[in-house]
């Protein structure tokens, strides 16, 4: 009970800090798009947010979760103090190096990511809000690593309420193109602030340490193509999308994805509670079969979340958006099971992580994004937004099932036969609902229901368990 305590304290704690930085935009949604004129302008603020998570990837080179994992490698503060001074001074200097790169190559990314040179001009915020993102996970960082969970929620429901008062204010003005960009970055400055005067302790230059450097690189460099095959996954669309059938289409998508990715406020309750725990707890005797639970467990709630988004999204997106937003709503279900397929992938392949071996995710992670970006350029010109949230969610689960077959030859993770039976129900249900409901709220929503129903029996008795120790706590 003391582990499930640690787990579900740190994902209620840290999940709801991050879910606050996921919602408020989330909600800001609706209200965006009807003040922008046309669906372009959408497509063109989040392919900035594409631009900057790129660049963001190649600046930070894996070392966050580097340091991450080298902080808990020993309990001396001292050395605690040179992983956390050793991983700043690399990221610094390697964000100026991607600042430099993007402002040089401006004409160059516009044509790329906006299919047009003329909007060369977002590259130079762009830039900024790479140089200013990059080094602020990693100066955040100690707050997270030492469980201060006060401040992390407090932070991140400063941050984008900050950049809504200074966005919607330039879009009300006539600004479409660059508010939402410039915004972030204004919102990004002030946070590195905030967290560069509480975590001042935690980082002096004059603590660089070659040698720490040496070893946090052969944990960080392959994760880097990891964070690179991330992006194709999650962003690589987008730009396929503008360069093959236009702007205005992205702008859909974008609208569809956010919606979708309104599963990421799960995937970020856990990411934001997970790895204090993974690490935390991974040398314990029972880790592979707890891991292994905890992937089974989250890809049930995940399954069932998927449901009941497939049977309420066009209802959502009749509410909430303009007519010409509309067809989004056939990707929402695809792209809001797609992060929580990233989420059970990272639980898995945590397992290479405590075992110091990242290589392996490369390789697996790698032949999903290959087969996302195939199916891409055959089903976008066939099926146009919805055959690019099938090519994503296909990535995913072709990289899922590597993993977990890799890991279970390794006898890093177990299976159970229940889990391989409830996946094949979920693909009957996603079958059905396309091919049949998706557009029949209450028709979908009763199939929902029944897809919860089988679950619900297959996992009575890990639920009664569960009911148990909660009852037996709060008699406590």
């Amino acid at each position: 009970m003391n582990k499930l305590k640690l787990f579900i304290e740190n994902f209620l704690v840290y999940g709801f800090g991050g879910i606050i930085s996921k919602l408020i935009p989330l909600m800001m949604v609706p209200i965006v798009t009807r003040v922008m004129p046309t669906t372009d302008y959408f497509g063109i603020s989040d392919l900035s947010n594409t631009v900057v998570q790129f660049a963001s990837a190649l600046a930070v080179m894996g070392m966050y979760d580097a340091m991450y994992r080298m902080f808990f490698e020993k309990e001396d503060e001292e050395f605690k103090k040179d992983v956390c001074s050793t991983a700043l001074v690399f990221t610094v200097v390697m964000s100026v190096v991607v600042f430099l790169i993007l402002i040089v190559n401006k004409n160059q990314i516009a044509h790329y990511f906006f299919s047009d040179t003329k909007y060369a001009y977002i590259v130079y915020i762009s830039a900024m809000a790479t140089l200013v993102g990059a080094t602020n996970g990693i100066i955040s960082a100690p707050t997270r690593m030492q469980n201060k969970r006060k401040i992390f929620l407090v932070t991140n429901t400063i941050s984008p309420i900050l950049s809504y008062s200074i966005s919607i204010p330039m879009l009300l003005a006539g600004y479409y193109t660059i508010a939402l960009p410039f915004a972030a970055v204004i919102a990004g400055i002030t946070m590195e602030i905030t967290f560069g005067i509480l975590n001042h302790q935690w980082f002096d230059l004059r603590r660089f340490n070659w040698d720490l450097l040496k070893k946090l690189l052969v944990i960080a460099i392959p994760l880097l193509p990891n964070f690179l095959i991330y992006w194709v996954f999650n962003s690589c669309d987008k730009v396929m999308i503008t360069n093959m059938i236009g702007i205005g289409d992205a702008g859909i998508y974008s609208v569809g994805s956010k919606l979708g990715h309104a599963s990421q406020l799960i995937y970020t309750a856990f990411a934001g509670g997970w790895q204090f725990f993974a690490f935390s707890t991974m040398k314990e005797d029972n880790q592979v079969e707890s891991n292994s639970l905890v992937f089974e467990y989250l890809g049930i709630i995940s399954f069932v979340a998927t449901s009941f988004i497939c049977a309420w999204s066009y209802g959502l997106f009749k509410v909430l958006f303009s007519e010409e937003y509309l067809s989004g709503y056939i990707v929402a279900p695809y792209l809001f099971l797609a992060p929580l397929l990233q989420m059970l992938f990272q639980v898995a392949c945590n397992q290479f992580l405590v075992i110091k071996k990242t290589w392996p995710n490369m390789l697996i992670l790698s032949a999903g994004a290959a087969v996302n970006v195939i199916i891409n350029l055959a089903l976008i010109p066939v099926l146009g937004i919805e055959g690019a949230s099938i090519a994503t969610l296909f990535g995913y689960i072709v990289s899922d099932m590597l993993c977990v077959i890799v890991l279970c030859k390794m006898k890093l993770m177990v299976v159970r036969k229940k889990f391989l039976f409830s996946c094949l129900v979920m693909v009957t249900y996603l079958l059905i609902w396309r091919i049949l409901f998706s557009s029949k709220l209450l028709s979908a929503t009763i199939l929902a229901l029944i897809l919860t129903t089988v679950y619900l029996v297959l996992y009575k008795s890990e639920l009664a368990l569960l009911f148990t120790a909660v009852k037996s706590k709060v008699r406590k």
